[in-house]
């Protein structure tokens, strides 16, 4: 097969038939020659407002191939691209492998190994899919928490609420990225995630290739154990032997993979006692909501109708020399109170598959770094939890929302346009200025003014601003070594959690990654 990069569509032409017949032009052949077309790449390119098109990379399968064709422009051979693992472990386990969170981490950790014959078990602290989304749903109308399945624990993980977003930056050598879509598509995710630029499942749909993925590891001998928190490990000679759940059991096994979640706070103090935790960078700030059209005019100017729902970019360094930047946006989503502990409140973007809403928001964070909150292992946590009382505190228990101009002249709001406010949970006009450290309060305020230069209306005083954003990242990284375990032998850190991924295809890598080095140690016989 060859593939052929850059080809160009209009927006106006995109369809099966304008590909075939611009791909054909590309190879100076008719376009009978073509038995079939794969596409592999597919973006949108909207600099020019002007002339705004789709740009393809395909594999191309012709009914007769000559060598003369790999010296056109944009032709190459098709690369052989496969994902690969064979188990080389020797050493034999008494017990199975044991997870620790179901989130993208844990369960493509246990995908992968269930693939190749290991025993697993993994345990989650909240519910199954179905039980959770009843539980996160009677949260949003009673406003009353359960601290043990919410928005961050249960089935699938944080990433499960959200836009179901599977862009990644991770440079994938080895292809986990592709055995991951992969995955997902296997078990019910559209088939355009495996070549659209910007792939996401959506929460709806999510919540359903979650639990095909869970049917598939227990049909290949994984166990589920929900409502299942770990809380103690056993050690003996710096070896792992067993762990502790809910205060009482214990579940013997000598490999343990740590797919906690950034969320998981009890945990991360409980380990600390045990495991080499460093604090690290990350950032904090607020969900930003405008409507979903005024973002598509200003990205797509006349070809606005023609599109999804667009989506946007930002960044920008303050005076104060910070990185301030747009994060998880959700194109026709919702803001959805997000909290897990009692008496604090924390915020995130979710969408379906279709983004069907009329707003548009984003999280708009500032970094901050050690330096800011303190250089001790659990520093993060405790900024975090301040930031987030104090949500909870100026929100009477509510999201705190407030207009932007409000926001900027440091005044609560007393109205606000609720045409486009799309929330999921109680909410109440507040001063969001409250929250943050005023380096914070500053550096959003000069960053959401430079972004309206680049998008219109970003700025505008009717702009929405919801608190807080606090658990972008992981405070928290738990050291691991070449072979990815601790300095007790038999532990491996996992995902966002463990501060190796950022977001549900990075982290669904790193499950990948370590399920590897299991295969390296351990025989699956």
């Amino acid at each position: 097969m060859l593939r052929v990069k850059n080809i160009k569509i209009n927006v106006t032409e995109d369809s099966e038939d304008t590909l075939k017949t611009k791909v054909a032009k590309k190879l100076h052949l008719p376009t009978r020659n073509i038995r079939n077309l794969h596409i592999i790449k597919k973006s949108l390119d909207a600099r020019n407002k002007k002339t705004i098109f789709y740009q393809y990379e395909v594999d191309v399968k012709l009914t007769e191939e000559s060598p003369k064709l790999l010296h056109l422009k944009d032709v190459t051979k098709t690369p052989c691209e496969k994902y690969k693992l064979i188990p080389t472990g020797q050493t034999k386990l008494s017990h199975p492998i044991v997870i620790v969170g179901s989130g993208p981490a844990g369960l493509f950790c246990a995908y992968i190994l269930a693939e190749q014959g290991y025993k697993v078990i993994i345990i989650e602290r909240g519910m199954d899919m179905d039980k959770r989304l009843k539980c996160v749903e009677d949260f949003w109308q009673s406003n009353k928490l359960n601290p043990n399945c919410n928005i961050q624990f249960g089935e699938g993980g944080a990433g499960t609420f959200s836009d179901g977003k599977l862009n990644t930056l991770v440079k994938d050598k080895a292809f986990r990225c592709q055995k991951v879509f992969e995955i997902f598509v296997e078990n019910g995710a559209p088939e355009e995630i495996m070549y659209i630029n910007k792939p996401h499942i959506g929460t709806d749909l999510l919540r359903k290739v979650i639990k095909n993925i869970r049917t598939k590891i227990i049909s290949r001998g994984g166990q589920f154990f929900y409502n299942t928190t770990l809380t103690n490990l056993q050690i003996t000679n710096n070896k792992l032997t067993a762990i502790e759940v809910n205060n009482h059991e214990i579940i013997n096994c000598e490999a343990l993979v740590l797919a906690i979640g950034h969320s998981a706070r009890d945990t991360f103090f409980m380990l600390n006692k045990y495991l080499p935790l460093q604090a690290k960078p990350f950032a904090v700030g607020l969900r930003i909501m405008h409507p979903q059209k005024v973002i598509n005019e200003a990205q797509y100017g006349q070809y606005a109708s023609l599109l999804p729902p667009a989506s946007y970019k930002l960044t920008y360094q303050s005076s104060r020399n910070r990185g301030v930047y747009s994060f998880c946006m959700c194109p026709g989503g919702y803001v959805i109170n997000a909290s897990s502990e009692p008496h604090r409140l924390v915020v995130n973007g979710m969408s379906n598959h279709s983004r069907e809403t009329n707003a548009a928001n984003s999280a708009l964070i500032v970094t901050i770094t050690p330096d800011d909150f303190g250089h001790e292992a659990l520093a993060g946590i405790a900024f975090q939890r301040q930031l987030e009382e104090k949500a909870y505190q100026i929100g009477k228990g509510c999201i705190p929302i407030q207009r932007y101009v409000d926001f900027k002249n440091n005044t609560e709001s007393t109205t606000i346009d609720s045409s486009f406010l799309q929330v999921k949970g109680s909410w109440r006009l507040s001063n969001l200025n409250a929250i943050f450290p005023s380096y914070i309060n500053e550096d959003l305020k000069e960053a959401i003014d430079y972004f309206g230069t680049k998008i219109k209306d970003f700025s505008h005083p009717d702009t929405i601003l919801l608190g807080v954003e606090s658990r972008t990242s992981s405070p928290v990284r738990i050291q691991r070594d070449d072979t990815l375990q601790t300095t007790i032998k038999g532990i491996y850190p996992c995902g966002e959690g463990a501060g190796y991924a950022g977001g549900i295809t990075s982290a669904a890598m790193d499950g990948l990654k370590v399920a590897e080095s299991l295969c390296k140690i351990y025989s699956n016989k």
